[in-house]
């Protein structure tokens, strides 16, 4: 498509974020509405994607290739053509572990001289439920303070050195400081019926967009709803030791006056559900409680049960805390 949904059917959805946690919450999106936009983190310096943003001087394209692999249409010609953009080159040269989709992203980038028309074009190969746009226009860089059980603070910089730096994530920053933000993005939240952020890396893949001044200042003054998706796994190698609540806090300081309508946990992925119902009603949120991991209890969203979530919250239902997960 070269405008997400246009003509489709359900609510206009933005969802932020980058990696696994976007796919994820595209994979249950895309069941409820075809008026999907997702906007993409584009700090990666790692793995394949570093290795083309370092050599050719583009947004790495994995989280980008990621999140249209999750909208692809559900045929075999979309399956196909999602299976050979997430393919992975094995080899002893200079092409190993490059996926396809990330070569191709860049491709067209190089042949049409446009990042959006480049990604709109394999949306439209992937006959992708939506659109994929990058958070910013420019290539970024992820500064974190880490603080150690010392007390001890430390700065890190880049995307993978933040995920796998021992310490707890204090703040973060990015580089450039004010960095422009992709029109189009700017453009869909402001034209949004319901932006979601998360789940995902909080620190490095969620928050991110909040640092992106036009960006920031679209999801502050958009009338759309907010709904924030909280992760599954209590604890991962960038949020070590973080209750449920904590990634609140994290998300009110980094973004003190934006508003929150609500905020969609997996009761079992909650250590104090008192407590993360106060940090709701702090941000002016509803809390609803929705089991949406998958049926053998391993850290993943169930589709089916994650789009059932969201048509709960975008129709208004805001249960109980008390009430028993569906």
């Amino acid at each position: 498509m070269s405008e997400a949904g246009a003509g489709g059917i359900g609510p206009a959805v933005v969802a932020l974020g980058g990696g696994h946690g976007l796919a994820a919450s595209l994979g249950a999106l895309r069941l409820m509405s075809d008026r999907l936009t997702a906007v993409v983190t584009v700090a990666d310096d790692g793995g394949s994607s570093g290795r083309l943003r370092a050599e050719m001087d583009v947004l790495p394209p994995g989280d980008l290739r990621m999140a249209l692999s999750a909208l692809c249409d559900d045929t075999d010609w979309g399956r196909t053509w999602r299976d050979l953009l997430q393919h992975r080159f094995r080899s002893e040269g200079s092409l190993d572990q490059h996926a396809v989709g990330n070569l191709l992203i860049v491709a067209l980038w190089e042949l049409l001289g446009d990042t959006v028309t480049g990604l709109d074009w394999v949306g439209r190969l992937l006959g992708a439920r939506g659109r994929v746009l990058p958070m910013a226009s420019v290539p970024l860089a992820i500064e974190a303070e880490l603080v150690d059980e010392t007390g001890r603070t430390e700065v890190v910089r880049g995307q993978s050195e933040v995920a796998v730096a021992p310490g707890r994530v204090r703040a973060v920053r990015l580089i450039p400081r004010d960095p422009p933000a992709c029109p189009e993005a700017v453009a869909a939240v402001d034209a949004a019926d319901w932006v979601v952020l998360g789940p995902g890396s909080w620190f490095t893949s969620v928050m991110p967009h909040l640092l992106v001044p036009e960006l920031s200042a679209a999801l502050h003054r958009t009338s759309a709803r907010r709904c924030v998706t909280l992760n599954l796994s209590q604890e991962t190698a960038e949020t070590p030791g973080m209750t449920a609540h904590d990634h609140l806090i994290a998300l009110r300081e980094h973004a003190p006056d934006l508003r929150i309508d609500v905020v969609l946990a997996d009761p079992t992925a909650i250590e104090d559900v008192g407590a993360l119902s106060d940090h709701c009603r702090a941000l002016g949120a509803d809390l609803l409680l929705r089991q949406v991991r998958v049926g053998d209890g391993s850290p993943r969203h169930d589709s089916l049960r994650l789009a059932a979530a969201y048509r709960d919250a975008f129709e208004g239902f805001l249960g109980d805390v008390g009430e028993a997960a569906r």
